[in-house]
């Protein structure tokens, strides 16, 4: 058979005409094994580290492993539609969740996909921020100076949080560790009025990771009762999820974080708790075959949390001038408060201590004092604030100075004296003046206090003038007393409230004048 040329120009033609310029070229791999959450992926030569992976029937991967010959995956979804022999699609893409204020006020996953029934998210392509972003460089960065109040007596005065700082909270299960955080972020109604619209108010942001869905459940209503969640966003995880969700959900809820600090805003962010978050990435890293170390964790687990907790910081005030392509507006922060969940007590354990040396303090919640009724269970001893005052207000700082070193002497002359019945005078007044101490510090779950109430309360303790108050009426007293203060002299509070006020002798002797007045009404 003769072809002519003619023939095989028209036929040419009609293809070229034909052709769809809009088709696209994708690489593609092969699933070599796939089982327990994890898969080898043949073929993905040009695959990047933590690169999105587009399974069959939607299930979406990640790539840890770069071997020679294949890719090691965890799967984000459900493991059960994927098979030997599946192909697989490279997306050229770092994970990545949505951010931004249509996040607030929602319950999503560890992928910003919503949980809470309330229908989809309306976000772009532009809210689209990786779960892995670099920490602030030093320049970047301001010392902590400004006060986070968590509404807690016992923490505001003698372990005190500032914005930028990572304060952790340690304790055995069932310590009230998560009760702590709830406090802290219905306290922040404070900064703003609620208002998430308000760049004075503080967004908070609750990662749940390996936690009960009825945990979550019942963290989500105490907000919603409070007025909280308009300027919450919880990034739940549930035990029920897969391991790698797990893992990766304290980067994802640390992204939208970061979207609102980079334009000038406050963030909490609490990570509840990251115990179960080192379970989980053991979980992954021995199913992707890494070599096991201390306690058969990875040996980048350290790594797994410092990456995580140094991307919270103060940020300076010029860092839009010093990186405008990162920062909107400068002096935004995220405040960290990382959970970590102990065994009988022990401090000394790996996970515990790897996370003690990256925070900058730590608040230990004791069982015996949990047990004994003193709560919040904060054991004052070990509890420190590396921060110290430059995160105090300075009338706090004024009226709780010596509030330790009271406590410190009681628990040390209360041990001291059930082994003898003839104490000094000087020693009763120190057991008295404790014993009235250790009741005021005890607080309501859910009651947080506003930072003029706090100061009332324990000025009328380190004063003396709870010293002829029955023990058991103190907590009474603090209370009534401070509702005296809001009724009576409710511009001594509004001035108290400010966190730039001083303790002058003049507010002393307004605040000592009134403790006198109502002790006298209320024996």
């Amino acid at each position: 058979m003769e072809l002519h040329p003619s023939e095989v120009t028209s036929v040419l033609k009609r293809e070229i005409e034909g052709f769809d310029a809009s088709a696209s070229t994708s690489k593609v791999g092969q699933v070599l094994q796939v089982g327990d959450g994890v898969a080898r992926v043949y073929g993905l030569d040009d695959c990047m580290m933590s690169e999105l992976i587009e399974f069959p029937g939607g299930v979406m991967g990640m790539a840890l492993n770069l071997e020679e010959d294949n890719v090691g995956c965890v799967l984000l979804g459900d493991a059960t539609s994927v098979k030997e022999g599946d192909t697989v699609k490279s997306t050229g893409r770092i994970i990545s969740v949505p951010t931004g204020d249509a996040m607030l006020g929602r319950v999503v996953d560890a992928l910003g996909k919503p949980l809470d029934g309330k229908g989809g998210i309306e976000t772009t392509d532009a809210d689209l921020r990786p779960i892995e972003q670099t920490s602030p460089t030093v320049v970047e960065r301001e010392p902590v100076a400004e006060p986070m109040l968590t509404g807690i007596k016992s923490i505001d005065a003698m372990i005190p949080v500032g914005r930028g700082q990572r304060e952790l909270i340690i304790g055995d299960r069932q310590t009230g560790k998560t009760a702590l955080i709830i406090d802290a972020i219905i306290n922040q109604k404070n900064s703003g009025g609620g208002d998430p619209s308000n760049p004075e108010q503080v967004i908070c942001i609750y990662n749940a990771v390996g936690q009960k869905q009825s945990t979550v459940v019942d963290v989500q209503r105490r907000l919603e009762e409070a007025g909280a969640m308009p300027y919450t966003i919880i990034v739940n995880a549930a035990a029920s999820e897969e391991a790698s969700m797990q893992f990766l959900s304290p980067y994802s809820a640390t992204a939208m974080a970061e979207r609102f600090r980079d334009a000038g805003r406050h963030v909490l962010i609490a990570y509840d708790d990251l115990t179960k978050q080192a379970y989980a990435y053991r979980q992954v890293m021995l199913l992707l075959r890494r070599p096991p170390g201390r306690e058969a964790y990875p040996g980048d687990v350290f790594n797994l949390h410092s990456r995580l907790l140094e991307r919270s910081a103060k940020v300076a005030s010029n860092a839009h001038e010093l990186n405008p392509e990162k920062y909107s507006l400068g002096g935004g922060s995220i405040t960290s408060l990382p959970v970590i969940e102990t065994q009988e007590g022990d401090v000394s354990a790996y996970i515990p201590t790897n996370v003690i040396s990256i925070t900058d303090g730590q608040i230990f919640l004791e069982a015996n004092l949990f047990f004994s009724g003193v709560r919040p269970a904060v054991n004052v001893g070990i509890s420190v604030s590396r921060v110290g005052g430059a995160a105090q207000t300075p009338a706090m700082k004024k009226v709780a100075g010596g509030l330790r070193i009271n406590l410190a002497q009681y628990r040390e002359l209360e041990a001291f004296a059930q082994f003898g019945s003839d104490l000094d005078a000087a020693t009763q007044a120190t057991l008295n003046r404790g014993a009235r101490l250790v009741e005021i510090l005890k607080q309501g779950q859910y009651k947080p206090l506003k930072n003029a109430e706090q100061i009332v309360q324990i000025f009328a303790g380190t004063s003396g003038m709870l010293d002829e108050v029955a023990v058991d009426r103190a907590p009474a007293f603090v209370e009534g007393f401070a509702e005296y203060m809001q009724a009576e002299c409710a511009d001594v509070m509004e001035q108290l409230d400010g966190w730039k006020t001083k303790w002058s002798d003049e507010l002393k002797d307004k605040v000592q004048a009134a403790c006198e007045k109502f002790r006298a009404q209320f024996v």
